[in-house]
């Protein structure tokens, strides 16, 4: 008779089921099949000027929310736990009508390590130091018009930044142990700009939308770039969408935000979820008109503001393990900036200033779990 293997079988099983109550543990809605509920909690004001013109916001990882404050042209810095207002950082460009959005800042902000974010503005990218709340550091990246979107790159030591609106658009490489631009990639082929970059710290690899192709609405691409190399590698088709938002999930799967660019042009309000290394749609998610895009790894959600959703501005929460929309809250006028402190599960999106209740003079809506 063959050797009994009953002990390596319950050694299996009993594994298994470890695995599953740590996945429990990280994933609480897992084990009743339900969704967290999330709903408005909070309403966050802002001293200054009204919020007319502001940009992308993020969280770093001592929980510090950071919001493209044009109005004030200024980074602002609020607690994600308590919602105090901690200052802000003054020497951006702005915003003005006659300019416009591609000569305006501060515009895309990214956290390097605890003490410093980088943000993009009308003539490159700023140095902020979090600790004096004061611009360190300014670094030309050669454009005529805004950097925009950034990404950071923790193996390189590289911040990614966009300039989106020079003709061709082009991505910097800048060093965070010299402050200098030390390679340049030239989109040759994106015609309408670039928009969200975002890392994967796995293949080590940049991925970045795209909105259009060669002047073809309805050919977009997501971008693979070699950051060591300053290389592309190819182009992920992405049709009818004109991709904005990006973010990083679980199995190398990105959420695609289809922008409201895209919505205009008469594409679907959607969104998409793609499996990075292989460019196959996994999903397609009937909320969007996004411009930028969260991932919580933590809660296992993607967060969308989705500014020209159908209906109105709306937060789009999908559950990134079902890619499956979960929620749908409305949030106010221009919400296209949204980010999410994982400590807290707070989800900050700023709104523009509409002149009636508590976001008159604008405001970051806070939304969170009841």
């Amino acid at each position: 008779m063959p050797k009994s293997n009953s002990g390596a079988k319950l050694n299996s099983m009993l594994s298994l089921l470890a695995a599953t109550v740590a996945s429990l543990a990280l994933f609480p809605g897992a084990a009743s099949g339900k969704e967290p509920s999330i709903e408005r909690i909070g309403t966050l004001q802002i001293p200054g000027e009204p919020l007319d013109s502001f940009d992308i916001g993020y969280v770093n990882s001592s929980g510090v929310y950071a919001l493209a404050d044009r109005s004030n042209k200024a980074v602002d810095f609020f607690s994600a736990a308590t919602g105090k207002f901690l200052g802000r950082a003054t020497g951006f460009a702005g915003f003005n009508k006659a300019d416009g959005a591609d000569r305006a800042g501060p515009d895309g902000v990214v956290a390097v390590g605890n003490n410093e974010f980088y943000a993009g503005d009308a003539d490159g990218v700023k140095v902020v130091d979090l600790r004096t709340r004061k611009v360190v550091a300014s670094i030309p990246t050669g454009g005529q018009k805004r950097s925009d979107e950034l990404t950071y790159d923790p193996r390189d030591q590289l911040v990614i930044a966009v300039n989106n609106a020079d003709d061709p658009p082009f991505v910097s490489f800048i060093s965070t142990r010299s402050r200098k631009v030390v390679g340049r990639l030239v989109l040759t082929h994106a015609s309408d700009g670039a928009e969200q970059p975002v890392y994967d710290p796995h293949s080590g690899l940049v991925y970045l939308s795209i909105p259009t192709v060669d002047k073809v609405q309805a050919n977009g691409a997501i971008a693979v770039i070699d950051p060591r190399t300053r290389a592309l590698l190819k182009m992920l088709p992405v049709g009818k969408c004109m991709p904005a938002g990006l973010a990083l999930g679980p199995d190398e799967n990105l959420v695609v935000g289809c922008s409201d660019d895209g919505v205009a042009a008469g594409f679907p309000a959607h969104s998409l979820v793609m499996h990075a290394p292989t460019g196959k749609i996994l999903a397609d998610v009937p909320v969007g008109g996004s411009d930028e895009v969260w991932s919580d790894m933590r809660a296992g959600q993607y967060y969308l503001a989705a500014v020209a959703n159908r209906g109105g501005p709306t937060l789009g929460v999908i559950d990134s393990h079902t890619n499956r929309l979960v929620a749908a809250l409305p949030t106010g006028l221009r919400a296209h900036s949204v980010a999410v402190d994982a400590a807290t599960g707070k989800i900050f999106v700023p709104i523009q200033a509409n002149g009636a209740g508590d976001c008159s003079r604008g405001c970051i809506a806070v939304f969170g779990s009841k």
